[in-house]
């Protein structure tokens, strides 16, 4: 079984990485495992959300740790911390 996520990206990741794509994981699949899966693709995913650099998810639209369970539909964010002035 697979489960097939929307990903967007948000901030300075969308510059780098485009708006989103769909992606098809094993069906335990985390947002960890989905983070996992873009780094591996290397080139600027793996320079985008190296795990050196801070980045947030957020699974259909509400704040997530990378531990959180993906099931099939739906929507993962990634995003840069937020900061204010």
């Amino acid at each position: 079984m697979t489960v097939t996520v929307k990903l967007r990206f948000f901030a300075s990741l969308r510059e780098k990485l485009g708006e989103g794509e769909a992606l098809s994981l094993p069906g335990a699949s985390t947002v960890g495992t989905a983070r996992d899966a873009l780094l591996a693709r290397g080139g600027v995913h793996a320079e985008a959300l190296a795990r050196s650099r801070a980045v947030r998810a957020a699974l259909n639209q509400k704040m997530v740790p990378e531990s959180a369970a993906l099931a099939d539909g739906d929507e993962l964010a990634f995003f840069p911390p937020v900061t204010g002035g």
